[in-house]
């Protein structure tokens, strides 16, 4: 059975993978002190089925399988625990199904109750073309390519698993080649299904980055998808050929490429993922293990630091720490937080004991070592270890001891846990947010709108608006996230309420932030000497704003005089 780190909490023919509150106690650890209160995250996991295809055309089935990818996303930006592909192709084999089969309702309730699941999200979608219903075969709307006057209309609907009742669908439809934008409008509906109190506005959700050609994506779709090693490369392949900043299919291709033990073309691929993007820690994590085998330990130790800074798990921990001893670097520190973090894993102590008797801390390597074989008693390595140890004078070093029978090397992960991972920054998130509502309220409005700006800096707008609304239940007076929501309905097109959020948030406080939205919506609609003053204003409350000091020099170019008060 497959391991899923500190998410796995198996009691039961029931139990199989997802158990969230079992990383509670172990991430608490983690976390600083005082930000150590849990709350527990009730009624919020979703499984999104592959829709069902009703166009009468199996070569579209490509599309069923992409609306839990894209709504799976979305969902989560909105605060929600959804439950991924890996996980769901494990249970449909946990009970003998095979990954393409399309479940009734009932075993559909079935597998979600296999996965923890509150919620069920199931849909269906047609196309049509030139207002008529799509005919099976027929070729201008089986390649997906070509989606030029081809309509796809889609229907979802929301299962509540705790009491049983199918909610209302909602619907959308969009010309094919505007998919994405159809799967992000049904994924704001569904939000709004599952919780009523979402207020994260359509709009955000629509220009929310990731959109794609739709050649593209279906390659990334049938490439994720596929069965077949070498299918699923050339897949890959071509959707990175086409948009080679695609980060999504990157990391894919750059974890299958990983998969065939091309180590070498996975660090190239995952080295090109953002660090910005959503799929950034995987693609770090799975970098640090590429160029680890590539024997390239500097860069190795360099990309599992990058992701333990932003979620510093146990297993990201050990391989930060196994990739520096590998450069004859002191770990001790290292594997005692991952040791810490998870004592019940026999690994984490191993790994302990030998970066003890490297350092030449004889007594306590014995003592690390009789933990980890405490916990596994057949691990023939501690065993080999121990006896190694009683051999050893105190305070002599792994390198220079003599008559070693064996060279001890601490042990890496090599697998990561999208589940615990997810998890975990799920977790995180329900744990600061447990947090922050002990806070005074303008503290807490303070501590959301700097979350949003760090969300907003990495593009992620739905993300970004969420915690400016929060900010603003907490105090309505937060001119700070006012001015963030203004750049959020700038992003998003939405020029009227960018306007009205940008000149109430300078009306409770005048900022740069928001005169510098105005400034650019001035000079959308060619309102110059508007512009003009805007860009004043700024430059009055910060002389070094850059977006200003480039927007008056940009003016100017155009022969337009900017005041200088």
């Amino acid at each position: 059975m497959r391991s899923f780190s500190l998410s796995t909490l198996r009691t039961g023919s029931n139990a199989l993978i997802f158990r969230p509150l079992a990383l509670v106690a172990c991430l608490a650890a983690l976390l600083p002190a005082g930000a150590q209160t849990a709350a527990v995250p009730g009624g919020r996991v979703v499984l999104v089925l592959p829709f069902d295809n009703r166009s009468g055309d199996p070569s579209l089935n490509w599309i069923g399988d992409s609306f839990p990818d894209t709504l799976n996303k979305r969902l989560e930006s909105a605060g929600f625990l959804t439950i991924s592909h890996d996980d769901r192709v494990y249970a449909y084999d946990h009970l003998g199904l095979p990954s393409d089969f399309q479940p009734s309702r009932a075993t559909a309730i079935r597998i979600a109750q296999q996965l923890d699941a509150n919620f069920i999200l199931i849909g269906s979608y047609t196309l049509a073309k030139s207002g008529t219903a799509t005919q099976p075969g027929s070729a201008s709307a089986a390649n997906a390519s070509s989606a030029a006057n081809t309509r796809i209309t889609i229907q979802a609907r929301v299962l509540s698993l705790n009491d049983l009742i199918l909610k209302a669908p909602v619907e959308d439809s969009a010309e094919l080649d505007r998919l994405f934008d159809a799967e992000n409008a049904i994924a704001w509906k569904t939000a709004r299904e599952l919780d009523p109190h979402f207020n994260v506005a359509e709009p955000t959700f629509l220009a929310a980055p990731g959109a794609v050609p739709l050649a593209a994506f279906e390659d990334y779709i049938r490439g994720t998808n596929n069965a077949n090693p070498a299918e699923r490369l050339k897949r890959l392949q071509a959707s990175v050929a086409l948009v080679p900043t695609y980060a999504s299919a990157l990391l894919a291709l750059g974890k299958e490429q990983f998969a065939q033990r091309d180590y070498a073309a996975a660090a190239a691929t995952l080295a090109r993922v953002p660090h910005n993007d959503r799929t950034a820690l995987e693609a770090n994590f799975y970098l640090g293990l590429a160029r680890f085998n590539t024997a390239n330990y500097a860069a190795a130790a360099d990309a599992f630091a990058y992701v333990a800074t932003k979620l510093p798990l146990p297993e990201v921990i050990n391989n930060q720490a196994v990739a520096l001893s590998r450069q004859n670097k002191d770990s001790v520190a290292l594997f005692q937080r991952a040791a810490t973090a998870d004592p019940s894993d026999e690994d984490y102590h191993y790994n302990l004991a030998v970066a003890y008797y490297r350092r030449g801390d004889t007594q306590n390597a014995v003592v690390e070592v009789m933990e980890a074989l405490k916990l596994k008693p057949n691990d023939n390595e501690a065993a080999a270890l121990k006896r190694q140890l009683a051999t050893v004078v105190p305070g002599t070093k792994m390198a220079t001891s003599e008559g070693a029978s064996f060279t001890a090397a601490e042990r890496i992960r090599r697998s990561y846990s999208e589940t615990g991972f997810r998890q975990a920054a799920f977790l995180m998130d329900q744990m600061r947010s447990a947090r922050l509502a002990t806070l005074p309220a303008a503290q807490r409005a303070a501590e959301y709108t700097q979350q949003g700006r760090d969300y907003l800096a990495e593009g992620l707008l739905p993300e970004a608006e969420g915690q400016f609304q929060s900010a603003l239940d907490a105090d309505p007076n937060a001119y700070e996230a006012h001015a963030g929501l203004a750049q959020i309905r700038d992003a998003s097109g939405d020029a009227t309420q960018a306007r009205k959020q940008a000149q109430l948030s300078n009306q409770l406080h005048p900022n740069a932030t928001a005169w510098m939205v105005l400034a650019r919506l001035d000079m959308a609609a060619n309102q110059m000497l508007n512009c003009a003053e805007d860009v004043a204003h700024a430059l009055q409350l910060e002389p070094g704003n850059t977006a200003a000091q480039a927007m008056k020099v940009l003016l100017q170019q155009r022969g337009q005089w900017v005041p200088t008060a």
